[in-house]
Formats: structure tokens, C-alpha cells, sequence
């Protein structure tokens, strides 16, 4: 119905007679959708995707632009995500959200949708291993005062710039992002994939426990604070409790379980040098994860946390800038990965008035540098990171970019990607979604993005979105403009 047909039904209860529902007419619009072809639309779809996912929002026709035929990316290097070189005179072809097969240059199927590169670099979708789906995009007093709707909102807007920004996954390490994740994987809201830990699992005091002091002690007969309530944390003391609140996040559909083994440098009561849980807690959390078939990762600096949580079982060590040489020797030995942030005390910083606060994070800054440098020394295992709070997470691109300070530009890229993903893999049969992540070889999700850019040389592409010329996730397009 044209808008003339549709003022006239609804004022005065007639239709307007014009020619826009005559078979004639009819017939015309269908002649014309058939002669557009499949390019234009995934052009046209791609940028409506675009548009909505800049709120955190698409439509389910956007997001099904790429089903249909297999597509062929072509005239490409491509970056694997494991190799620290650049792939030529190789073709990518993705089939059913997967990479199918990656055929020589022009020797794809004849019947797949083909979209020229231009000679640009392909990389794999990047992942960060460090994320806080619900707490990136509101201040601190709002994430513990608002009302979760409202949070949840903000979290869904941000979920889709930060695919926008070319990361097509994130772990999330404490929050309510189970309810994201949802909307995300069926297509209700654009966004990364998620692999969520629900809330961070703390003690009385430790690094989870946001309470105020004036509403110590806890009673029996008292209702939680809001922070465990809307499943931002969740306190326990001893073996019981642990084993409890752990089973719940389980429960709930967490594919990793974060507790707070340390205190942290913004942490009003819990000082940055605290250890936090008994070995035996930890180990309670580590075997009700493991009959699950999964891990624990565990916020911690200092290296008498960091053994403690070795000792335990702890699979993942949550920032750990403040590890001696002997600590990180001793992951090494154990097989323990190590998610790294670049917390570097500069303009990206999280900014402090409490003078403990800021002499925190000065020893943490200067630790980032020797976590680099040993963690390369002692081959280590450790993927990229950046644990963006309360300010939303536009600088998250350039937080990868600062490693090329450290290492070159694609041994950088690897950790937000072929290292990211096996990271990830530790979930086990709790990941939620098939397939390898963070690489590009046959089988793989077709996570890829097509930069503007030089990637043996700089990681400076990062810094600007429109450097992301193509984001693919799953085999669906949400940016193209190629």
C-alpha cells in the first residue's frame, strides 16, 4: 500500500485507488527484483547492517545477506593467524558460515559469489580474551545503581560497535552476559561472539565484592547486595560455597568459570598485594569446572597469587603483571596461559585520585613491559586482552596496536587471534560454538576482515574503524564497503 492508499484507509476508512496493488504494477516490482543482482543486494544488505549494528541492532533480513550461494574472496594476502607470514595467490571460499576451502587464485567454484579485494590484507577476526560485555559501556556508579534494563541496553549498543571495531569474538570475564550472548547468537542484536563466565566468583573482602562498608556484617535473614543479584559477582566463603555458586554459572551456561584470586589497583578495600581464596577454595572451583569439562581463569598480579592458583589447578592467569621471573618460568612449566593486558598507565588509562590507587598502577605499568619480555623469554602461552571498564571501549583497537611497541606488528596479531582462539579452547565441550576460531585455514568459522592496511609493518590500521573495509563473522557480511 503507497502512502497516499494508506492516509486515506486510516482517516477515513476508504482506500485510495491508485495503481499501486494492480497485477500490472505488481507484476513490474517483481520484474525489477529479479534484475537486481546478488552483488547490489549483498551491497545494499551490508550496509543496512552496518547502520544497525552501530546501535547494537540488526534485522534478521541484514543479518541473512550472505546466505545463498558459497562466496569467494579474491585478489588477497591473507594473514592465518598461526604462520607470521602473509599468504599470496590464494583464494578464500566460505560455505555455510565456514571456511570451505582456501583454492588458488582463481581456481574457485564458477557458482560462488565473488568479492574482489583490491590486493588488501586479510586477517582473521580479531578476539579479545579479556572483555566485560555489560560493563564496558556505563560509569561504575550506574553499573551498580541503574536499572539492569538499562544496562543490558548500553551493553547490546556497544555489542555492536565492537564488532564494528573487527572483533567478532570476545571472552567475557565477569557479568551478566549470558542474556547478550543470547540476542547476539539469534541474530536479535549484532555483536561478537561471547563466551561468558557470568559473575566473578569472589570472597568476603576479595575483588568481587562491591559492598559498601557500612552495610557490614551480612546477616542470615539479609537480601543480597545488587551487584550479586543481577549476576555481576557472586560471594563464597569456604569449600561449599564455592562449589555452590561455581555449579551456578555452570548452570546458567558459562563456558569458563573467573574467580578473584588477588586484590586489584582500583579496589577500594582489597589492597592490589591481598591474596584472596585458599588453595582449597580454588581447587573446588578448578574440580566442579573440570567435571564440566572446562577451566578456571582467575584475576591476579602478584606471583604469590599466581602460584597459589597454579598450585590449584588454575588454567588461566587474569592480567599478572606483577609475576616474578621465577612465577612466569613456573607457567611455563605448567602449561599455564596467561591473558595479557597492555595496562601502560597512559591516555587510555583509567584515571585515579586516590594516591595508593595511582602508585598501583604505576607498579602495574611497569610490570606490563616485563610481562612482555618474559613471557617471550619463557614461551609462554598468552593471547591479548584488554579488560576496558566503565568508559566504553573505543580504545580498543589502538590497545592491540600498542603491542607492536613490544613485538613485531603480526606477532601481535597472532596473540588477538591464532593464540586467542586457543585460548578459548580450553572450554572444551562448554564452548559455545563449533569450529576453530581466530585462524583461516579449511573448517574454520569464517570470522575475516579486510583492512586497509600493512600488517608486517604497523598495527596502526587498528586505530581507525574505516580501515575495516569488509567484517564477515559466521559467513554473514556486516560491513562492505570494498
Amino acid at each position: 500500500m503507497c502512502q497516499a492508499c494508506f492516509e486515506a484507509a486510516t482517516q477515513s476508512g476508504a482506500m485510495h485507488f491508485c495503481q499501486c496493488g494492480t497485477p500490472e504494477t505488481l507484476a513490474a516490482m517483481r520484474r525489477v527484483e529479479v534484475d537486481l543482482s546478488r552483488r547490489q543486494m549483498l551491497g545494499g544488505m551490508t550496509s543496512v547492517v552496518g547502520m544497525f549494528a552501530g546501535f547494537g541492532l540488526a534485522s534478521k533480513e541484514a543479518q541473512a545477506a550472505g546466505a545463498g550461494r558459497p562466496l569467494l574472496l579474491t585478489n588477497l594476502r591473507f594473514f592465518d593467524g598461526t604462520r607470521l607470514v602473509l599468504h599470496d595467490g590464494i583464494d578464500i571460499l566460505i560455505r555455510d558460515g565456514r571456511i570451505a576451502a582456501l583454492p588458488a587464485r582463481g581456481q574457485g567454484p564458477e557458482d560462488a559469489e565473488w568479492i574482489d579485494c583490491g590486493g588488501r590484507t586479510v586477517v582473521p577476526g580479531l578476539i579479545d580474551t579479556h572483555w566485560h560485555t555489560t560493563l564496558v559501556a556505563v560509569s561504575q556508579i550506574a553499573a551498580m545503581t541503574q536499572d539492569i534494563g538499562f544496562v543490558h541496553l548500553m551493553a547490546g549498543r556497544e555489542a555492536g560497535a565492537t564488532l564494528l571495531r573487527g572483533f567478532t569474538t570476545v571472552r567475557d570475564v565477569g557479568g551478566p552476559s549470558f542474556g547478550l550472548k543470547a540476542a547476539v547468537d539469534r541474530g536479535v542484536v549484532a555483536g561478537p561472539r561471547i563466551f561468558p563466565a557470568g559473575a566473578i566468583i569472589s570472597q568476603t573482602s576479595g575483588h568481587g565484592d562491591f559492598r559498601l562498608q557500612n552495610t557490614l556484617p551480612m546477616m542470615p535473614i539479609d537480601q543480597p547486595d545488587y551487584a550479586t543479584k543481577v549476576g555481576v559477582s557472586a560471594l563464597a566463603d569456604g569449600v561449599p560455597e564455592v562449589l555452590r555458586r561455581t555449579r551456578e554459572q555452570l548452570m546458567k551456561g558459562a563456558s569458563q568459570i573467573k574467580i578473584a584470586a588477588g586484590g586489584g589497583v582500583a579496589s577500594k578495600y582489597d589492597p592490589l598485594e591481598s591474596l584472596q581464596f585458599t588453595e582449597a577454595e580454588m581447587s573446588a572451583a578448578v574440580d566442579a569446572a573440570r567435571d564440566w569439562g572446562t577451566y578456571v581463569c582467575a584475576h591476579v598480579y602478584t606471583s604469590p597469587g599466581i602460584q597459589r592458583c597454579i598450585k590449584a589447578g588454575v588454567k588461566s592467569i587474569e592480567h599478572g603483571q606483577l609475576a616474578d621471573e621465577d612465577t612466569v618460568r613456573m607457567m611455563a612449566d605448567n602449561d599455564i596461559w596467561w591473558s595479557i593486558q597492555p595496562f601502560l598507565a597512559d591516555e587510555d588509562a583509567n584515571k585515579y585520585d586516590d594516591p595508593k590507587a595511582i602508585a598501583a598502577q604505576k607498579e602495574v605499568a611497569e610490570g606490563t613491559m616485563r610481562a612482555f619480555e618474559w613471557a617471550d623469554k619463557h614461551k609462554v602461552n598468552w593471547a591479548f586482552g584488554t579488560d576496558i571498564l566503565y568508559s566504553g571501549g573505543a580504545s580498543q583497537g589502538r590497545q592491540l596496536a600498542k603491542l607492536a611497541r613490544f613485538m613485531t606488528p603480526l606477532e601481535a596479531l597472532h596473540r588477538a587471534t591464532g593464540a586467542a582462539g586457543a585460548l578459548l579452547a580450553l572450554s572444551g565441550a562448554r564452548a559455545p560454538y563449533d569450529g576453530r576460531l581466530g585462524v583461516i585455514e579449511a573448517g574454520a568459522c569464517a570470522d575475516l576482515l579486510v583492512i586497509d592496511g600493512d600488517t608486517e609493518t604497523s598495527l596502526d590500521w587498528l586505530k581507525e574503524e574505516n580501515n575495516l573495509r569488509l567484517i564477515m563473522k559466521g559467513g554473514q557480511l556486516f560491513k562492505n564497503s570494498l
